[in-house]
C-alpha cells in the first residue's frame, strides 16, 4: 500500500447511503475513512481525526458544507487541509460560494464512484509536483518550467513569456488543479500594486494561451482559473 492511500477522508453527508458507498469505495482503495452527517459533526470530526481531506456536502440539516468549510478554515490545524464540495445542485452561485470560503474542488452527483475516487486520487497528488521540483524546475507533462532561468519549453521548444506571464504560469502550475481566485493571484503576482486590475489578469491568461494552447489554463467562472495537467 502506497503512502498516499493511508491519508486519510472525512466524508459528510445526511444521506446513509450516500455515506455507505462513499467510505466503501475509498476504505477499498486503502484510505483511512472517517463520517459526519452534518456540519456540526463535521467539525467535531475533524478536530478529532484531522483528515487529509474532506468531502462535504452542501445541503445539510443542524450546519451547511459551506458554513463547516468556512468555519474549518479559520482554524490553522486545517489550513493545508484539502476541500471538496459534493452536492446535487448545479447552479452557479453554489459553486462560487464553496471556492469563496476555501474549497479545492467540487464534485457533483450522482457519484460516480470509479471517478469519485480518480478525482480524489488526483486531489491528494497535488502537494506532488512542489515536492518534486529540482533545482527550481517544474516538468508536467510536455511542458518544463524553469523558474531559476525564467525559461519555458514545450514540447522541447522554447517558449518566450514575459516576466508576469511566467511568474502567473508557475504560480498555476506549482498546483495542477487548484482553482487560484482573481484575489490570491493579484496578491501573489502583482502584489500591492494599485494600477492592477482584474482586466490585468484577463490579459495574461489570454497571453499564455496564445503561446502555450488553448487548454492549458481552464476558466472557473466567477471564482478564477486553474492550470489544466
Amino acid at each position: 500500500m502506497s503512502n498516499l492511500n493511508k491519508q486519510k477522508i472525512l466524508i459528510v453527508d445526511d444521506e446513509p447511503d450516500i455515506l455507505e458507498l462513499i467510505e466503501y469505495n475509498l476504505k477499498k482503495e486503502g484510505y483511512q475513512v472517517f463520517t459526519a452527517r452534518n456540519g456540526q459533526e463535521a467539525v467535531t470530526e475533524a478536530k478529532r481525526s484531522l483528515p487529509d481531506l474532506i468531502v462535504l456536502d452542501i445541503m445539510m440539516p443542524k450546519m451547511d458544507g459551506i458554513e463547516a468549510c468556512r468555519i474549518m478554515r479559520t482554524m490553522p490545524e486545517f489550513k493545508n487541509t484539502f476541500m471538496v464540495f459534493l452536492t446535487a445542485r448545479s447552479e452557479e452561485y453554489s459553486e462560487i460560494a464553496g471556492f469563496n470560503v476555501g474549497a479545492d474542488d467540487y464534485i457533483a452527483k450522482p457519484i460516480k464512484p470509479r471517478a469519485l475516487v480518480s478525482r480524489i486520487n488526483a486531489i491528494l497528488r497535488r502537494n506532488a509536483p512542489a515536492e518534486d521540483i529540482s533545482d527550481n524546475k517544474l516538468e508536467i507533462g510536455e511542458l518544463v518550467i524553469d523558474r531559476e532561468a525564467y525559461l519555458v519549453f514545450q514540447k522541447g521548444q522554447k517558449v518566450v513569456l514575459a516576466k508576469k506571464e511566467f511568474e502567473l504560469l508557475y504560480l498555476l502550475a506549482s498546483k495542477p488543479g487548484k482553482v487560484y481566485t482573481r484575489e490570491v493571484i493579484l496578491k501573489n503576482i502583482w502584489e500591492d500594486s494599485v494600477v492592477v486590475t482584474n482586466r490585468t489578469i484577463d490579459v495574461h491568461i489570454r497571453k499564455l494561451r496564445e503561446k502555450l494552447g488553448d487548454d492549458i489554463v481552464a476558466t472557473v467562472k466567477g471564482v478564477g482559473y486553474k492550470f489544466e495537467a
